[in-house]
């Protein structure tokens, strides 16, 4: 099903629940009624396009309008990504870690294997918060720099400076892959436990390690094929331009 902005929103969700975070991080909340997705954008001053694009770009993987996003301004996907990392960081992990520390609680699984995930967790998200840090303190803001330079005609020299010291190209080099220690924990649930009476606890964590998982391969979607491109496009015109 391809996401239509004459369709109601709370439909939308019906049919795809995972969709609720991705419309939470444009500033839309939960008691919108019967309005439509474009009712909606034009309250809440959305790119009712851009909107669509990522709603539909996490709804069905095998849609990826490449051309379409790269169309968008590249603050545009910047700020979007900028709420992505909000959400992992100040709801999903959170959420993943509560369920993790609760286990001793919960389960009658010995502390040795219990303590091994909590500390197996909390390098993982180390390792998340690094990433993102690196993000928002270099790359993003290189990024918008640059946009106002082409945008403008006027290229500061620091501008010039930045393209020398760090290029998207570095970013592509270093861009590691956060999802692998992800996928690691969820093997260790679910090959190497130990027997235990009751594994629901463990079930309610893999179902939000999934899903973060998920969103994060979506995530790098968007700055892989879209964002980085997108630089590179920028990066070679400043310097066609300074010539």
């Amino acid at each position: 099903m391809l996401i239509q902005k004459e369709m109601k929103l709370a439909d939308v969700i019906h049919h795809d629940h995972f969709l609720i975070p991705v419309i939470n991080r444009f500033g839309i909340h939960l008691g919108f009624g019967d309005k439509t997705i474009d009712e909606l954008c034009r309250e809440n001053d959305i790119n009712t396009i851009f909107f669509l694009t990522i709603l539909n770009a996490y709804h069905d993987h095998e849609y990826f309008p490449k051309k379409h996003l790269q169309s968008f301004p590249a603050s545009l996907l910047v700020n979007y990504l900028l709420k992505s990392h909000q959400y992992y960081l100040d709801e999903k992990v959170p959420e993943i870690e509560k369920l993790i520390v609760s286990l001793p609680d919960e389960t009658d699984m010995d502390n040795g294997t219990l303590t091994l995930l909590e500390n197996f967790f909390s390098e993982y998200k180390q390792e998340l918060i690094n990433h993102i840090r690196r993000e928002e303190d270099l790359v993003y803001p290189y990024i918008v720099e640059m946009e106002k330079a082409v945008s403008s005609g006027v290229i500061p020299d620091s501008v010039f400076k930045q393209m020398a010291d760090y290029s998207i190209t570095d970013y592509e080099a270093e861009h590691e892959n956060v999802e692998e220690k992800l996928f690691d924990l969820k093997n260790i649930i679910i090959k190497y436990l130990p027997e235990t009476k009751d594994d629901r606890p463990f079930f309610k964590i893999l179902k939000e390690l999934f899903a973060l998982e998920n969103d994060l391969n979506d995530h790098s979607r968007i700055e892989d094929l879209i964002l980085v491109p997108k630089v590179e496009a920028m990066e070679r015109k400043l310097k066609s331009m300074k010539r």
